[in-house]
């Protein structure tokens, strides 16, 4: 089949990688003029099956109410006059019942495991290179109430097969010595050895040089403008390319991967996807005094923040904010996330280098994926992975290829229309 992959994120282009090992010819459309250019560019850089636990869970809505107000606030609700921002906050909330949590962290688990699996097999099979450490990431706690109650959080994780242990802090600084500045701030940690880090965006854009390689064909500064149906299915993808031109794009079948957009383009359909942009912010910045940098990937709890290496660079990202699609940079959550970094590294990095980003993570209430086939025959969903789109990219486009190849899912997850 001739397949249209629409989207040049880490989903999509792991989506069209595997529909080309299964034979299929395949076309991406995107209106960057590179491959991972938007929410793949500058990411946290974790594979994190251990980040499993949604952020709808049973303490969420208090936590939220107690960062009413901050400017700093790891998740920040900037209320709208946008009835699809009210509705995806009310199905949030549904979501952090704990009957929900339970369902959604065990279909992360299963889907993130998987995923890990199939990243690790193409990075020996393709030989790609992104800044790849294999350390495990390490959560810690400056709470001790919050380090009580991960307890249980991590031995329900165990159980679903993801091997979060809790352990000391004297054994926390032994994994990772930079911990060790924290002084008595640190009252413990959780450490997943599987879980892995690395450049998302390196790995993207050396993903896509291999589907170049392979056969696949890239339509970049591409922008989908609609897609069109007829008799139950879609018919062609309406775009325009970077002169402005209107193109007409055909296909036997077509994968929707664009993230936060996929909601809008799929609702002239009569298709309703439950995803609203969660803008998250990173700072990458040159390492300063190695001594004082981490090497394994970590976890701030307090904050929502997650710090990884890559190479000679920090990058740390996190926080949330439901404000529509503006991807303004707040200086304030910036600045927030800098001095977090200096009080618990102080001279890592580099601030006066610091460069600053933000992008909108494609999420759903619960921050299940919607992957699998739609109601209209030939229109396939690879969208709303939320914060974990790195982690869960190539489990889904393996995943979703099988599926528009018509062969089981090998992973273990709750696949709409019925795959």
């Amino acid at each position: 089949m001739k397949v249209i992959v629409l989207g040049a994120g880490l989903i999509g282009i792991a989506s069209a990688y595997f529909l080309r090992q299964q034979g299929h010819e395949v076309t991406v459309v995107d209106r960057q003029a590179k491959p991972a250019a938007e929410t793949s560019f500058a990411n946290g850089g974790q594979i994190s099956v251990s980040n499993a636990e949604p952020w709808a869970n049973p303490s969420a809505p208090l936590q939220l109410l107690k960062w009413l107000g901050r400017a700093d606030a790891p998740l920040r609700f900037r209320l709208r006059m946008d009835p699809r921002q009210w509705r995806w906050g009310m199905q949030f909330l549904a979501e952090c019942r704990p009957g929900r949590t339970s369902r959604n962290t065990a279909q992360l688990i299963r889907l993130g495991t998987y995923s890990r699996e199939v990243l690790r097999q193409l990075r020996q099979e393709r030989g790609i290179a992104y800044d790849h450490r294999a350390q495990g990431i390490l959560h810690f706690y400056t709470s001790r109430k919050a380090f009580e109650n991960v307890a249980i959080a991590a031995a329900r994780m165990r159980a679903l097969g993801c091997d979060r242990r809790v352990i000391s802090a004297d054994e926390a600084v032994r994994i990772e010595p930079a911990l060790g500045h924290t002084g008595a701030k640190l009252v413990g940690a959780t450490f997943t050895a599987e879980d892995e880090s690395g450049d998302a965006n390196c790995f993207a854009r050396e993903l896509a040089g291999r589907c170049e390689d392979d056969g696949v064909q890239f339509l970049m500064s591409h922008t989908v403008t609609a897609l069109h149906e007829a008799g139950g299915q879609i018919d062609h993808v309406e775009a325009t390319d970077e002169d402005g031109r209107f193109q007409c794009i055909r296909g036997d079948a077509y994968v929707l991967a664009m993230g936060s957009t996929s909601a809008l383009l799929a609702k002239p359909l009569g298709i309703e996807l439950p995803i609203y942009p969660l803008k998250g912010y990173s700072v990458t910045m040159p390492v300063k005094d190695p001594a004082m940098a981490h090497q394994v990937s970590l976890s701030d709890d307090a904050c929502k923040l997650v710090f990884s290496r890559l190479g000679n660079r920090l990058r740390i990202a996190g926080t949330a904010e439901l404000n529509g699609y503006e991807r303004n940079l707040d200086r304030k959550r910036c600045e927030a996330i800098l001095e977090r970094v200096e009080e618990l590294f102080p001279g890592a990095g580099d601030g006066a280098q610091a460069r600053f980003w933000t992008g909108l993570r494609p999420a759903t209430p619960g921050n299940v994926p919607i992957i699998g086939r739609s109601r209209l025959r030939n229109l396939f969903l690879n969208t709303g992975h939320g914060s974990l789109g790195w982690t869960l990219s190539c489990g889904s486009g393996k995943s979703i290829a099988r599926i528009i190849s018509g062969l089981e899912p090998e992973a273990d997850f709750s696949f709409v229309g019925g795959a």
